[in-house]
């Protein structure tokens, strides 16, 4: 399983460490008036808040941010999608200052991404290609990204997701009020082998992609989905970065709201992604240890994030699903769809697995706190014995 408690393995963004962490707002003062700024435009959507909704100190910013775009990735496997994710950037209707390509501990990769965009790494604006620094994986990835990026606004794609023409523009567009600190777009399934005809579309978040219960219109969000999102840099920098690598998504949205308020992370629909989701995903198998694992996960998250951590997007959740979702498969085998019923007890089964999982999780926690407890009186009844010994 891998390491949810990253603080300890990599240092978060803005924390020195032997002159090895670039404090972000160092970096911003070095490079930033270097970097040509990217104009914002009006993006073609009319879908939530509108600007004559935000009032007029705070409709727009002093000038347009700049924007850097960052794709991390791990594998050669995904070699082709990741071409078509960089290429997607860089037919982008509004252009970043830099795309940085962020190599997780794979040197193979490392070297043919590097001399693949070579040719770039001048060009305007730059493909950089960089190795991520730390111990951890995706978090420690994005962070150290985040620390070379030259943006104001930084921009996270997966290395397995295409945007559309527009998506930088409508994803960054809401930034001009400055009460935003974080904006989250809408990453649709693209199935290699098709959908099941089982698969519920409340549970596409098991593919890392929007699902049913999502606001159809701009608004605040509890937790972005990390396939596509965004955040002003110095808010990033302001939460420590990315403490986890499984949940980096969640752990920084609550961490920002916590010290922003709700209304600084919103769930910008019309900025749309392309998600790849390979045939080995949509299987039985897949879907109950996602819904298992990720939320025994999440709990060791949560305890990470102390007051920001909050069960609310969960909760929400379950009420939905049990509410819609069940009913309205229900309802639709009625009409005739055979497959109807297998949705609905796929969602009542994927949230028992999930509660499972938090409960599996909860007893993990509670063993890991007894033995620290433990230790520490261990130790202190050490430090006590041997105290004693060296008065007699």
């Amino acid at each position: 399983m891998r390491i949810l408690m990253l603080a300890q393995s990599y240092p978060p963004i803005g924390v020195g460490q032997e002159g090895d962490v670039r404090n972000l707002s160092i970096g911003l003062a070095r490079r930033g008036d270097d970097v040509a700024g990217a104009t914002t435009g009006q993006p073609g959507s009319k879908t939530g808040q509108t600007e004559d909704s935000v009032s007029s100190e705070h409709r727009q910013i002093p000038r347009s941010p700049t924007i850097s775009v960052i794709i991390c990735a791990y594998t050669q496997d995904r070699w082709e999608l990741m071409l078509q994710s960089v290429a997607s950037v860089q037919e982008q209707s509004l252009q970043p200052c830099e795309t940085i390509v962020c190599i997780d501990h794979n040197e193979i990769l490392f070297h043919r991404c590097a001399a693949y965009w070579a040719d770039f790494a001048a060009s305007t604006p730059p493909i950089r290609v960089i190795q991520n620094k730390y111990d951890g994986h995706l978090g420690s990835a994005r962070n150290t990204a985040a620390e070379t990026a030259a943006g104001e606004i930084l921009a996270f794609l997966d290395d397995d997701a295409a945007a559309d023409k527009d998506w930088l523009q409508i994803l960054t567009h809401p930034y001009r009020d400055e009460r935003i600190g974080a904006v989250g777009g809408r990453p649709l399934p693209v199935f290699e082998a098709g959908r099941p005809a089982w698969f519920p579309v409340q549970f596409d978040w098991v593919f890392g992609c929007a699902y049913d219960g999502l606001p159809t219109s701009r608004g605040p969000l509890a937790h972005l989905i990390g396939a596509t999102m965004s955040v002003r840099r110095p808010l990033l920098e302001q939460v420590g970065g990315f403490h986890s690598d499984n949940h980096d998504d969640m752990d920084m949205c609550h961490r920002l709201a916590h010290i922003k308020g709700s209304e600084a992370v919103i769930y910008e629909p019309a900025a749309t992604v392309r998600h790849f989701v390979p045939a080995s995903r949509p299987s039985w198998k897949y879907f109950w240890r996602r819904c298992f694992f990720v939320n025994k996960g999440k709990v060791e998250a949560f305890a990470q994030m102390g007051d920001a951590a909050t069960l609310g997007a969960e909760t929400r959740f379950v009420w939905y699903a049990l509410t819609k979702g069940v009913p309205r498969g229900i309802s639709q085998a009625a009409k005739g769809d055979a497959h109807g019923l297998a949705r609905s007890a796929a969602i009542i089964a994927g949230l028992g697995l999930a509660a499972a999982g938090h409960v599996a999780g909860r007893i993990d926690l509670a063993r890991r706190l007894r033995r620290q407890r433990q230790q520490a009186a261990r130790q202190v009844f050490d430090t006590a014995a041997q105290a004693g010994g060296r008065e007699k």
